[in-house]
């Protein structure tokens, strides 16, 4: 059973393929770099030398020459093994387990043809191969060959309701037309973000700190935000200006039971369709505030030179920053989806989207920015969760971004919804330059500080979508919690 999200999925990966002109699996380049043992311990848990970064890290912390600042580093390393096991728990036998649920007769010879083909997401952690716990999943999604070979009854892999072209796409294009604005169709959504920690993974009477996702007024895509109700009562709402924003809750954990925090709130969003003419589209100047948006921000946004090279392949000879912009776009948007293994761990997320064959919505936009940044285009990102009407049910964590083109100012991108099939340029190209009514924002940036501070490392170090927990004692990681997010669609007026 072939889905046109599996066709399109194959697509892209032998057209990206094709474009990069190399094998799906390339190794990382070297970290390490002479004289910076934290380079060096960096390098050998990207690689699965755990043992060998563990005796580094436990010499460097018995030395005493470490700052507090360095200390946390190399302790965030060791937090990052711990990580990389959570996510890598499959070792060869489970993962052909799972496999022959889909493919009972499932030949020796094909798995190893996948395996080293590098279909399987795999780590070798000091030598033993493990696999990532999404790797059956995403092998169906990457390999045609393996996809073809699942016995019936086939479900077809789940899509989004905007991934393919759409009535709502048509209707924000004429009526953005039709009444010149850029921002149109708004919807008032009532949204509750809850994060339940688990029994007793705190003491009973401890203090428990939790930061749950709060939407941040944006002009022209989301306003009016109103909040109804939180449990607790009375949170911290971060100021509009914090870019990851936050409503924060505390109180006490109770022996045997979970301790439960949530937020009720309101929002109007709107979709956005800004009608590019590439003729008018002209360099943008690096003024103070564009600055930072044209700049390199390691670890996730850095100008190697094979990004370099693949920039220089992709965009050849054109100037136009539009016309720039549509060509990154387009490669970008080739990459295949597939399941993420949790940002934390991941060294420099641009780089990974690039060499690992296959990305998913962040990891395709932090490579986007950086691509265009490094091309004079100013880019930077945006995430939250996106929904649907028509899909009962549907509700996903999402990751998009937004570029700057002179004279239009900021205009969304979403690569991967990516282009639309339609051969009107207006639909084609939706997400560059429009975004769909379905989607609540949280973050106008990656990495940022929370209001209030987060005393201990972030589970998610760069997003900010299910919320973040602590206690005196430590970060409380995905493990030792759970989340829900659950939203009703309001009439206009944000009555009901």
């Amino acid at each position: 059973m072939t889905t046109e999200r599996g066709r399109r999925t194959r697509r892209r990966m032998a057209a990206w393929l094709s474009l990069c002109g190399w094998p799906m699996v390339l190794p990382l380049p070297g970290l390490a770099t002479a004289g910076d043992p934290l380079a060096v311990i960096v390098a050998d848990i990207d690689q699965g030398r755990f043992r060998d970064a563990e005796i580094a890290i436990a010499q460097a912390l018995a030395s005493h020459d470490a700052d507090t600042a360095g200390r946390e580093a190399l302790l965030f390393q060791r937090e990052r093994m711990r990580r990389m096991r959570l996510d890598f728990t499959l070792d060869a036998t489970a993962v052909r387990d799972r496999i022959r649920t889909h493919v009972p007769d499932l030949g020796e010879d094909e798995f190893q043809r996948w395996d080293s083909a590098g279909l399987i997401e795999r780590l070798d952690i000091d030598g033993e191969p493990r696999y990532f716990n999404r790797s059956v999943s995403n092998l169906f999604r990457l390999s045609p060959e393996a996809a073809a070979r699942r016995a019936p009854p086939v479900r077809p892999f789940a899509q989004g309701p905007y991934e393919a072209l759409h009535r709502h796409h048509r209707d924000v294009v004429q009526v953005a037309k039709a009444t010149g604005a850029t921002s149109v169709l708004p919807r008032r959504v009532r949204i509750t973000h809850t994060l339940s920690v688990k029994p007793d993974a705190v003491p009973a009477g401890e203090t428990v700190r939790a930061w749950l996702p709060y939407p941040r007024a944006i002009a022209g895509q989301q306003e009016a935000i109103a909040l109804v109700t939180s449990q607790p009562a009375r949170p911290q709402v971060a100021p509009e200006r914090a870019l990851q924003r936050t409503a924060y809750l505390e109180q006490p954990a109770v022996a045997g039971v979970p301790t439960t925090f949530s937020v009720t709130y309101e929002v109007t969003v709107h979709a956005r369709r800004v009608a590019i003419d590439p003729e008018r589209v002209v360099p943008a100047i690096a003024t103070p505030e564009l600055a930072p948006f044209l700049a390199e921000r390691a670890p996730h946004v850095v100008f190697n030179d094979d990004l370099r090279r693949f920039s220089e392949q992709v965009v050849g000879g054109e100037k136009n920053p539009y016309r720039v912009a549509q060509k990154l776009f387009a490669a970008v948007d080739r990459i295949p989806w597939a399941g993420a293994r949790e940002y934390s761990t991941i060294t420099n997320i641009s780089d990974h989207a690039f060499r690992a064959g296959h990305a998913d919505c962040g990891q395709q936009t932090l490579l986007l920015i950086t691509l265009l940044r490094m091309n004079g285009i100013p880019a930077r990102w945006q995430s939250g969760w996106a929904y649907s009407e028509d899909v009962e049910g549907h509700d996903t964590m999402h990751d998009w971004g937004a570029l700057y083109l002179a004279p239009y100012g900021w205009v969304p991108m979403d690569v991967t919804t990516g282009q639309l099939d339609s051969d009107d340029p207006a639909l084609r190209w939706f997400y560059l330059g429009g975004l769909d009514a379905y989607r609540v924002a949280f973050n106008d940036d990656y990495s940022r500080e929370f209001i209030p501070a987060k005393q201990h490392v972030r589970s998610e170090t760069v997003d900010l979508q299910r919320g973040e927990v602590e206690w005196k004692g430590g970060n409380l990681y995905f493990d030792q919690w759970d989340y829900t997010f659950e939203w009703t669609m309001l009439p206009r007026d944000g009555r009901g």
